[in-house]
């Protein structure tokens, strides 16, 4: 495969702590990424300080790495002021790049620092061009692609944009959307939209199927993916034209840092050669040991429902290599797999000192885990191995046939140590030095880095040498001295007097040197001129004027999100009969599990006079836009957009009734909701994240007439390209082969807390997980109407007959002003199975880390 001629792509290794920053520096990345003290999106992680930031990125710039901030999270009314002082005390570092997901921040930093460079963070939940290209004014240079994406898809992203992309090729999968996953904020009040992840996705789950309990043969961890490893995938990445290779752990270590640097460079330096990596088993090892829950492709090659979720397990593992096929009194004997032998993997790869895992059935067939650390290896056979231990570690026949993952490097943690102390191996610029010399002139030395170039002249002059004189060979010796250095010489060209011997003093050419290497380093530090910064009294000036103020109280209106054929019936049915009053009811909106059974809908409700909207998809890939197509085509009163790109394909097709944006949009603050709504959105539905107050402070802040919240829903808790019903209920790895349980069966996750989700796929078999309890806003209803707020929403899911009439009239009622709040309350609690919950309205103290 001839790839030369295509440029590397940026590097990008994740940052955590200092000691990871030099371990990304020193092994081979490009640029690093770390968080933005108090807003980034892992909570978890250290929050660095003002100086420690300025000490990261000198430290990078010097070296020659770029550093981007991740200041990736949602941003609430009352932190604006906040935000502004936070990028007035880092703005000055020269961070190269923000990565953010809000759209209002993205315009805050534009106003204070337009010549900052911004990068859309994969939270804003970018799958596609049109978005990318909806979003052009806001001057965005790099899109972080959906982890969702295949190569196909991105190459397709990448021939339709300018814009630069980058995409993940290393690290844990999250199985939601980045950017769409509510499991936190709905189980436990932990927003990962604001950096607070609970890793709920790791935890265990029973399956229950069309209700009762499902046998899956020690599978629990059900929504847990593997590991992401891109390495064989660099080839074909690079021709699909992707400009950074991002890699995912900043709560992870240096050990985890250097191993996947190195391999990537690695691998990105053959695939431009055009060469084969020689052992990339031994790359996914060698990462595999500094953490791994099983690596994959992941979406590189689009959905294989059989392999992405492994079952057993949701922790570091290590890398799986062989099974046990002998258990002696204090040794155990290996066979390495097919899959790792026909890799090339050879039984000598274990050390003395290494740490092994194995996992076993115990009596009662449960999975147990089993480790310690080999005292002695023993080659049998190409393929099969004795691993000695010491004798604490009892040996027992049940181990017979057991995985055995290779999880512990003894010598890792030393080998990374060295990479970022020892002079021979740690990162050095290379430098071009240049002298020249000639009698009764001082001595001229230049450095040139390929950036800066620095000059200094001696303080003497060069006299006529009584013996030796100065020789190019002397000269490059010591000025080339620059082991101590940052820098390390590359060429070196001397210009001397030929015709008489020339003297200088040794020590002057020495301070040369010094002051060279001094100046450069502080020109490399500096980084360029001190950056022009709005002062915080003209932003926040340009804050205030984007808030609306002159209230308009419309009288509240009625939104109903409706799933099924049926409950559209019931609908029409109770208007026609006179049971559910319609003067309140604005919008009946279609959102159907399969995209079926809209045409037939849409008359049934226009039958009675109601106007109706259609849903888009969550998410919008390329090839996927006949379903965008085909709600043009039904040409509804008005479509609910859950995706940007959506909202540019319908404007670029002339779509004449009212665009509306969803939830997913993720709308935290008046800037972001403004935006929208000056390009085209006739309203906005506030984004999951918001409690109570913080909603209060944005209705008052914004058009308040032109939002809306959904004040009764069953949380949309993970939006993922997994499908459960595929992987659990189906032998086939996609909607070709699966037989389409999910058309058959209903299917329900109850969590290892006792809470239970319903599982709901879409037209493309995304899955939609919802939290099995309903959560009302009714408690705040009437002080939002008071602000001028113009619409709540309904959202039903399982509800049928009298049950969903009774709760929308309900609805209508309290809005109307015929029923009190308590009598609203006491009958939602009434009719529902798993309770009634404010879930993220009542939630007003963010979540903080215990480790903290």
């Amino acid at each position: 495969m001839e790839i030369q001629t295509l440029k590397r792509p940026e590097l990008l290794l994740p940052v955590g702590t200092k000691d990871m920053a030099l371990a990304a520096i020193h092994n081979g990345a490009d640029a690093i990424f770390m968080g933005v003290p108090g807003f980034n999106a892992r909570g978890r992680s250290h929050d660095f300080q003002i100086e420690e930031v300025k000490e990261i990125i000198d430290t990078c710039h010097l070296h020659g790495v770029k550093v981007n901030l991740a200041f990736n999270i949602l941003i609430f009314q009352n932190e604006l002021r906040s935000a502004v002082e936070v990028l007035e005390k880092i703005l000055p570092l020269k961070p190269d790049a923000f990565i953010v997901q809000d759209l209002g921040l993205v315009q805050l930093i534009r106003k204070m620092a337009p010549w900052q460079r911004i990068h859309a963070s994969t939270q804003m939940s970018v799958t596609n061009a049109e978005a990318i290209k909806w979003l052009d004014d806001l001057g965005i240079q790099r899109f972080v692609l959906a982890r969702e994406n295949s190569i196909k898809e991105i190459q397709a992203i990448k021939q339709n944009t300018t814009k630069e992309i980058e995409v993940f090729v290393h690290g844990a999968l999250c199985v939601s959307y980045s950017g769409q996953c509510f499991t936190s904020e709905g189980i436990g009040g932990r927003s990962a939209n604001r950096g607070q992840c609970a890793q709920s996705c790791r935890f265990t789950y029973e399956m229950h199927v069309d209700g009762e309990k499902r046998d899956l043969q020690g599978k629990s961890f059900l929504v847990s993916p593997q590991d992401l490893c891109g390495i064989n995938e660099v080839p074909s990445l690079l021709q699909a034209g992707v400009d950074c290779f991002k890699i995912e752990g900043r709560l992870k270590t240096p050990e985890y840092v250097a191993t996947a640097a190195r391999s990537f460079d690695e691998a990105i330096t053959s695939a431009q050669a055009g060469q084969t990596l020689s052992s990339p088993i031994l790359m996914k090892k060698k990462m595999a040991s500094a953490f791994s829950r099983g690596f994959y492709s992941g979406w590189f090659h689009g959905v294989n429902h059989q392999e992405l979720v492994e079952g057993t397990f949701s922790s570091h593992r290590g890398f799986e290599f062989g099974k046990i096929q002998r258990v002696n009194s204090t040794s155990l004997e290996v066979d390495l797999t097919d899959m790792t032998l026909l890799q090339g993997l050879k039984a000598d790869f274990i050390k003395p000192g290494d740490g092994v895992l194995w996992v076993y059935k115990d009596r009662n067939g449960q999975s147990v885990e089993k480790g310690g650390f080999v005292f002695a290896v023993k080659s049998l056979s190409p393929r099969r191995f004795e691993l000695e231990f010491s004798k604490e570690i009892a040996m027992d026949s049940a181990y017979l046939g057991a995985r055995v993952f290779y999880n512990h490097d003894k010598d890792l943690k030393k080998d990374v140590t060295l990479s970022v102390e020892d002079k021979q191996r740690k990162k050095r610029l290379p430098v071009s030095i240049r002298a020249e010399a000639s009698l009764g002139k001082p001595l001229k030395v230049e450095y040139t880095d390929g950036t800066y170039t620095v000059c200094a002249y001696s303080e003497n002059i060069c006299e006529a040498a009584k013996n030796k004189g100065l020789n190019a060979q002397d000269l490059q010796e010591e000025l080339s001295a620059l082991m101590g250095s940052p820098f390390r010489g590359e060429s070196f060209e001397a210009i001397l007097d030929s015709n008489t011997p020339l003297f200088l003093p040794n020590r002057q050419v020495k301070e040369l040197r010094q002051q060279l290497v001094k100046e450069l380093t502080e020109l490399r530090i500096q980084n360029g001129q001190a950056p022009t910064i709005a002062p915080q009294a003209q932003t926040m000036d340009w804050i205030g004027s984007k808030k609306v103020t002159d209230r308009k109280i419309p009288g509240l209106k009625l939104n109903l999100l409706l799933r099924d054929k049926g409950q559209v019936e019931d609908i029409a049915q109770a208007v026609k009969s006179g049971q559910l009053n319609t003067s309140r009811i604005n919008l009946v909106i279609l959102d159907f599990e399969f995209g079926l059974d809209f045409e037939p809908s849409l008359k049934v409700l226009k039958d009675q006079n109601l106007k109706v909207a259609i849903a888009t998809t969550r998410i919008l890939k390329p090839n996927e836009h006949r379903n965008v197509k085909h709600l043009l085509n039904l040409n509804p009163d008005a479509i609910l957009a859950r995706n940007l790109g959506a909202v540019q394909y319908l404007q670029e097709n002339n779509y004449q009734g009212q665009i509306l944006g969803d939830f997913s949009l993720n709308v935290a603050n008046h800037l972001t909701a403004q935006y929208l709504l000056n390009k085209g959105l006739s309203s906005v539905c506030l984004g999951y994240d918001l409690n109570h107050l913080q909603v209060s402070e944005l209705i008052q802040s914004g058009q308040a007439e032109r939002f809306e919240v959904t004040a009764y829903q069953y949380m949309p808790s993970f939006h993922m390209e997994h499908c459960v019903f595929a992987a659990f209920l189906s032998k086939g790895s996609s909607f070709k082969d699966c037989g389409k349980p999910c058309e058959k069966h209903e299917v329900k996750l109850k969590d290892q807390f006792g809470n239970w989700h319903q599982i709901k796929p879409d037209q493309e078999c995304r899955n939609t997980m919802y939290n099995g309890t309903s959560q009302s806003a009714a408690r705040y209803v009437k002080e939002w109407e008071s602000f001028g707020l113009g619409f709540i929403r309904y959202e039903a899911l399982k509800e049928k007959g009298a049950e969903l009439i009774s709760k929308i009239q309900a609805h209508l009622d309290f809005i109307g002003g015929q029923k009190d709040l308590a009598s609203l309350i006491k009958e939602l609690g009434d009719v529902e199975s798993y309770g009634l919950s404010e879930s993220h309205f009542q939630r007003e103290k963010e979540y903080q880390s215990r480790k903290k």
